[in-house]
């Protein structure tokens, strides 16, 4: 038979199950009247579970939430069946009605009175549900530690160490080789233009050939800047 006061919700209680562990369900009552209807919990096995509230009323089309505490087992039953259950027992009360006016001689069942009872079974679930991952993603987890594992062991300390001496060694080299061609250029243009200094002063002695000798001097010290521009430049690169 359907109840026409009260909503039960869920129609299973069910309560996280852990060893040594206090666990707690909810269940919720709805009054789909337009009256006042009080309600009682009773249950098969009142030493294992604590019940808050007991009893109480429903205002009209209102809705009151009940806590059920179960203590913490010792041991797991069987495939975690349970065989204990619980019973709502509800009826229409006055206006005004508070809960602790309730009694249970309210919801004695007599000619004419409405007295609609609603039972419950127990039904444990995991407390701890494991993590719903897919299995696909822990691969890739996997297959990624592998490939970092792998990028890590490729290169070893001593070939390493030899390919930084080998760049450094042939660096170092080139750059030696250059300054070094530098230098002498350098040498080798400062002692041509003091040889053309002496020159000229040689020649301020003879005034009809300086014209002559110095558009060759100049010509001279022009081909030498170029010169050692150019290896100057090299260096740098």
């Amino acid at each position: 038979m359907s109840n026409t006061l009260l909503r039960v919700y869920p129609s299973d209680l069910k309560i996280p199950f852990g060893l040594k562990r206090q666990n707690s369900g909810i269940m919720e009552l709805t009054n789909k009247t337009d009256q006042h209807v009080a309600f009682k919990v009773k249950t098969t096995n009142p030493r294992k579970y604590s019940v808050r509230p007991t009893s109480g009323v429903v205002l009209p089309r209102g809705s009151s939430g009940i806590t059920v505490s179960m203590q913490a087992p010792r041991e797991i039953p069987a495939d975690y069946h349970c065989k204990d259950k619980f019973l709502i027992q509800s009826v229409v009360v006055e206006e005004g009605t508070a809960s602790k006016d309730i009694h249970s001689g309210m919801f004695s069942k007599e000619p004419g009175k409405v007295v609609e009872e609603f039972k419950l079974r127990v039904v444990y679930i995991p407390a701890n549900p494991p993590s719903p991952v897919p299995e696909e993603e822990e691969e890739d987890i996997d297959s990624l530690d592998s490939d970092v594992d792998y990028e890590l062991k490729m290169p070893s300390t001593s070939y390493s160490a030899s390919r930084l001496g080998y760049t450094s060694g042939s660096q170092a080299s080139h750059n030696n080789e250059a300054v070094s061609l530098t230098e002498a250029v350098l040498r080798k243009y400062l002692d041509e233009n003091q040889k053309l200094q002496q020159a000229l002063d040689l020649k301020k002695r003879r005034p009809s050939s300086v014209r002559g000798f110095s558009t060759l001097s100049v010509l001279l010290v022009f081909a030498f800047s170029v010169f050692a521009g150019y290896f100057m430049t090299q260096s740098n690169v």
